[in-house]
């Protein structure tokens, strides 16, 4: 059979028609998906909240924080004092106006603030000034670093609360202080309770913790 040009145009054609581009139809479904994640993403940032407190031993403070639901993130660190990237060491010598200290990164459409402060409270000692079980020292006092108006007024409402809610003999002293530059402490901290549980359980034991958080808390069981 004799080759034309136009028998090429013919079969050119008829390829085209039978293996077409991605239609209108895909590409806009294409461009929906990629809508609908960055809507998705943007949301996630507008709900992500972010809490400060410090409890004494962070080790400590660490583990009923991450179990939650909502919350996306526990960083422990160091906050509240001046010294800038201060190290544990620097730290714990109480020079620094530093407090052993964690942040809270959560999700506030799955948990509240106010749920966050109860698991505060009933993982601290609320009447000893600069100190916290067996630490003694500024160094692991207790505080609740507002950062923003609403998180100050519930904050201090929470701590009326349960000032008056007479299960204490004496005043409650936590702090309520405005959150300020948050320092994360080095790596082998960061989730301590996982990479060295026998010695996290045995210094949560032999501080006596647990024990003294059920005599503050009595029948209301701390959270774990």
């Amino acid at each position: 059979m004799k080759v034309t040009l136009r028998s090429i145009l013919i079969t050119a054609a008829l390829a085209w028609v039978s293996c077409p581009a991605a239609g209108p139809s895909e590409a806009g479904a294409a461009a929906r998906g990629a809508d609908s994640a960055a809507a998705a993403t943007a949301a996630a940032a507008r709900n992500r909240a972010t809490d400060t407190f410090a409890g004494g031993c962070f080790w400590c403070m660490e583990p009923p924080f991450e179990i939650l639901p909502g919350v996306v993130a526990v960083t422990v660190g160091y906050t509240g004092g001046k010294k800038v990237n201060p190290t544990y060491e620097e730290v714990s010598s109480g020079k620094t106006g530093h407090a052993e200290s964690i942040q809270v990164a959560y999700d506030s459409t799955r948990i509240s603030y106010a749920r966050l402060l109860d698991v505060f409270w009933r993982n601290i000692d609320p009447l000893t000034p600069d100190r916290q079980f067996c630490d003694a020292g500024s160094q692991y006092r207790a505080v609740i670093f507002y950062h923003n108006p609403e998180q100050r007024r519930l904050a201090e409402a929470s701590k009326e609360a349960w000032q008056h809610s007479g299960l204490f003999d004496r005043p409650i002293v936590t702090e309520i202080l405005p959150a300020s530059t948050f320092y994360a402490a080095e790596e082998y901290h960061q989730d301590f309770h996982k990479k060295d549980p026998v010695r996290y359980n045995s210094y949560r034991t032999v501080c006596g913790r647990d024990k003294r958080l059920q005599k503050l808390w009595g029948g209301v069981r701390p959270a774990p």
